[in-house]
């Protein structure tokens, strides 16, 4: 009887325990199925390209992305970086921090850096210093994204002079209005009442990033690459337009969202990327 009532006692305290767990984030695959993040961590080298869909103030999301980029690292992968937070603009800067020509103040004072950058991408840009690993502006300047949507769409980018288009993606640049992701931008911007503008903006931004994405990949080299999410979600924004420029290029997605219950994926996030960050709603934001 004593034994019984011991197996009994045993089964509820480990209900208990389960019942009181609580996870910082679930990983999840393209077709809603939980996968391990030691099993994702084998997959993601297959590729050439990793495209990490963030939450800009969320905290998990920039965690991982330094845990990623350590673990790939420990496991042999060479790799190199890129960011949608840093403008082409800015590359000289960043390159002479990374070799030891310029001190963070010089850098800081130099840059124009995203108010969470402290705390958010400045450890991952020091352990690619420490450890010499490459690390690139991918993004179009902030005011010539903003012509974009204020000055007629991608005409304004042609009165450029040459040298700043030197920090655009190719002229002309490819555009599908039709793509999902845009679509719904445009109407969350206010329909049909809404600067087609804004969007090709947005375009602007992925062909920039994938161009230099590409511009800077290395043969047997990952290429890992920070941004937002909408920017990679459903395989579009700057896949699109990787695929457009190079059709053969292998290229992974991560994606963070946010759920009230991250035991079980909600359908709306099945196929956004093939892998799912799924983090609490009630998760700390870095801002």
């Amino acid at each position: 009887m004593n034994k019984i009532v011991l197996l009994i006692s045993f089964f509820a305290c480990s209900i208990c325990v389960n019942a009181q767990k609580k996870d910082a984030y679930i990983i999840y695959k393209s077709n809603g199925k939980k996968i391990s993040y030691k099993r994702m961590l084998k997959k993601i080298p297959k590729a050439e390209v990793l495209l990490f869909g963030e939450f800009h103030n969320n905290p998990i999301a920039h965690w991982l992305q330094l845990e990623i980029a350590v673990d790939l690292h420990e496991k042999g992968n060479q790799l190199s970086f890129g960011a949608e937070m840093f403008e082409a603009d800015q590359q000289n800067t960043i390159d002479q921090y990374l070799n030891g020509q310029i001190n963070q103040e010089e850098f800081k004072n130099q840059m124009r850096l995203w108010p969470n950058y402290a705390t958010d991408y400045q450890p991952l840009l020091e352990w690619a210093k420490d450890n010499n690993y490459s690390f690139t502006a991918t993004n179009i300047p902030r005011p010539f994204a903003s012509k974009v949507y204020k000055e007629g769409g991608f005409k304004a980018l042609e009165k450029l002079s040459e040298v700043e288009k030197a920090w655009v993606a190719p002229l002309p640049i490819p555009y599908d209005p039709e793509l999902k992701t845009y679509k719904n931008m445009l109407e969350m911007m206010g329909g049909e009442h809404a600067n087609p503008d804004i969007v090709k903006a947005q375009a602007s931004k992925d062909a920039t990033m994938a161009h230099f994405i590409l511009e800077n990949r290395v043969p047997n080299t990952l290429f890992f690459h920070l941004n937002g999410s909408y920017h990679s979600n459903f395989y579009e924004g700057i896949v699109w337009y990787l695929k457009q420029y190079n059709p053969d290029l292998k290229v992974v997605t991560l994606t963070t969202v946010e759920q009230e219950d991250i035991y079980k994926l909600e359908e709306e996030f099945e196929g956004i990327a093939d892998y799912i960050i799924c983090v609490p709603s009630t998760m700390t934001k870095t801002y």
